[in-house]
């Protein structure tokens, strides 16, 4: 039997209602994963923990507005969001009502104000890993479900990169939640993830 961890993507109050950059339903992800949890001996939550300033804040690009896309000197395309997840704000912790006694592991990511980071595995270089392969690795864990915030940007990139990396992984779709921006993009990303070879669940079939 394949040994096994869930992953938390980002139930930051932020992605929650009331957040700057609300999920719709974002919240109700939390009961969810806590049933999740208690069936799982390895658990990983994730946070964006942003400086300020940083590159992903339309903010930091005078005139610039949220959820347009620009191009950063060094060639990436980034796609510019309201401040969120500050770190040590606030808005950048975990839901108060997620249960963390499961969690071993809080891994922050988007740390550096010039780069962000959609992947629990990798930077939005796409070279710079945050060590969670690493450590999955060093626990022997071989197949990942993942859920959280959001479907369609930081769940897909980190299940993704996560059957990239030769994990077998699921999405446990009732875990999680998508901003479907533009319209029909959800829809789309969960329809590359299964052609790719992750499976989509629900947490009664986990």
């Amino acid at each position: 039997m394949q040994l096994r961890a869930l992953l938390a993507i980002d139930v930051q109050n932020d992605f929650c209602p009331g957040g700057s950059l609300a999920v719709p339903d974002g919240d109700g992800v939390v009961p969810v994963i806590n049933r999740l949890a208690a069936r799982f001996e390895r658990v990983v939550a994730t946070q964006d923990w942003h400086p300020a300033g940083h590159v992903s804040f339309a903010s930091s690009h005078p005139g610039a507005r949220p959820f347009q896309t620009v191009n950063l000197p060094d060639g990436q395309s980034q796609v510019l969001w309201p401040d969120h997840c500050l770190a040590g704000s606030p808005g950048a912790e975990l839901h108060p009502g997620l249960d963390t006694r499961r969690v071993q592991l809080v891994l922050r990511k988007g740390t550096r104000a010039g780069l962000d980071s959609y992947s629990a595995f990798f930077e939005n270089d796409r070279r710079t890993a945050t060590g969670l392969a690493f450590y999955l690795r060093g626990l022997a864990v071989e197949e990942l479900y993942v859920c959280g915030l959001a479907t369609d940007v930081c769940v897909y990139y980190t299940a993704q990169d996560a059957l990239g990396l030769g994990f077998t992984v699921s999405v446990v779709q009732d875990a999680c939640r998508g901003i479907d921006v533009p319209a029909g993009s959800l829809a789309q990303r969960l329809a590359e993830l299964t052609g790719a070879g992750v499976r989509l669940l629900d947490s009664r079939e986990v």
